[in-house]
């Protein structure tokens, strides 16, 4: 392994280490959110059917988040052991993790696009489409899944990047694609009149240009684990770990479909199209949030899970304190925002007076429990970084299966208005969780320093 990149994660100052690699994760993640967002705003803002379009996207997204949350499985999953496994010193064996990674990576892109291609229509319907939505929605698939294997080749292999140091570039592979977003959106959406076809045809160019970048480095020198030929094989015991890893943030991911599937269907049920679009807003909103803390609990990562492999465990401790007090402190900044000025990003999305006005008065309540999300988003991505799978598991599920679900559907039949009711599901969901990981991490965290340390004393 480069001797550079061993002084980096092993001597240099924590601080400054963590904001050099979490700035351009958070930058990267941001621009990442961007691609959903820009998409609704240009649409949103179309002269006719915007406020239908923004809808019809609220509706695609399940399927979109389902696609990422299958990169998440095996990028996430793969790129902390990989970095483990450096900071072991064993470099052939995180090459091979890599490797392992591509092929699984391009195996179930091929799984997706087929499978979505033909049931989108009975799948959009089942997510709340209505007459007027379905068409749109239809469109907007229809493109949208031929970029699948750009999609899960850009998201899934960039962690890979980042997990050796280079944080600008991983960047860079999302930098580059929503430039190219933005620009084609423009153009496609307003110059040639394509409308939501036009986004969609926007977003898949941007994600292969994206995934060739990716491609394009891990395989040049400048990279120290190289993407090699010899290593796309899948060995089952190593799949089996990268997947395990990965089933948190996937959860994480697939969960916020199926929550949307959740809310969308619930909303329209008892509010019509204008919540619908209402959730659509603030969907993304809470996605742009959760990236942006993503971003800085992955700039910690590398860091934790190398020092973790090398046992260096005041470096790890160090590290999680930092990454702990930044994500609690941006949660509470967010949840000011959402709670004192909600009108300022809701207008980003749309002009019309009347969907401003319902997602200003619904963000108070749906916002609420974001003063406490940044903590169990921290502890969460750090049990990963510890290759703690079961753990991580336990919490993605606990937030979103065990309590929100339950909560959007148990709530209307208790409290009025049933729209209310369905929203105010996510700050009680935010809050038992919170709490929940806050005590996991203090039970947990010493054993895990002992058991490893305990293994070095066995060698």
């Amino acid at each position: 392994m480069n001797n550079q990149m061993k002084d980096r994660f092993a001597n240099q100052s924590i601080p400054k280490l963590i904001f050099l690699l979490a700035i351009p994760a958070v930058i990267a993640q941001l621009i990442n959110a961007m691609y959903s967002v820009v998409d609704r705003m240009f649409l949103g803002r179309m002269e006719e059917g915007g406020t239908l379009a923004l809808s019809a996207i609220g509706i695609s997204f399940p399927i979109i988040m389902l696609i990422s949350a299958f990169a998440a499985l095996i990028g996430a999953g793969g790129a902390p052991l990989a970095s483990i496994k450096m900071g072991e010193g064993e470099h052939k064996k995180a090459e091979e993790l890599l490797g392992s990674c591509f092929t699984m990576l391009v195996m179930a892109s091929i799984i997706l696009t087929a499978l979505f291609l033909i049931f989108k229509s009975p799948f959009l319907t089942l997510f709340g489409a209505s007459h007027d939505t379905l068409p749109l929605a239809n469109d907007f698939l229809s493109i949208y899944l031929l970029g699948t294997v750009a999609v899960l080749i850009s998201l899934g292999l960039n962690p890979f990047i980042a997990a050796q140091g280079y944080a600008k570039t991983a960047m860079l592979t999302v930098c580059i694609g929503a430039v190219v977003n933005i620009v084609l959106d423009a153009i496609f959406i307003f110059e040639m009149n394509m409308g939501i076809k036009g986004a969609a045809l926007a977003t898949v160019i941007a994600q292969f240009i994206s995934a060739i970048w990716v491609l394009g480095f891990l395989i040049s020198k400048r990279a120290h684990l190289r993407l090699r030929l010899s290593n796309m094989r899948i060995k089952p015991k190593e799949a089996a770990s990268v997947l395990a890893l990965g089933l948190s943030p996937f959860i994480m991911m697939s969960t916020e479909s199926l929550i949307q599937i959740v809310f969308n269907t619930s909303l329209a049920k008892f509010g019509g199209d204008m919540y619908v679009a209402a959730m659509g807003i603030m969907g993304t909103l809470m996605q742009i949030f959760g990236t942006l803390l993503s971003g800085f609990a992955q700039g910690a990562q590398p860091i934790i899970s190398y020092n973790y492999g090398a046992r260096d465990f005041a470096r790890v401790k160090s590290t999680i304190l930092y990454c702990s007090v930044f994500c609690a402190a941006f949660g509470l900044s967010m949840w000011g925002v959402a709670i004192f000025v909600p009108k300022l990003p809701i207008i980003i999305f749309t002009n019309n007076p009347e969907l401003v006005a319902l997602t200003a008065r619904l963000m108070k309540i749906f916002f609420l429990g974001t003063c406490i999300f940044g903590i169990q988003l921290a502890f969460q991505q750090v049990f990963i970084a510890l290759g703690q799978a079961r753990v991580s598991i336990f919490i993605a599920i606990l937030r979103k299966i065990i309590l929100l679900i339950p909560l959007v559907l148990l709530l209307p039949t208790f409290i009025s208005p049933k729209t209310d009711a369905v929203i105010i599901a996510e700050p009680i969901a935010d809050f038992c969780a919170a709490v929940t990981c806050c005590v996991l991490f203090g039970l947990t965290i010493k054993k895990l320093f002992k058991d490893r340390s305990d293994k070095v004393g066995m060698l």
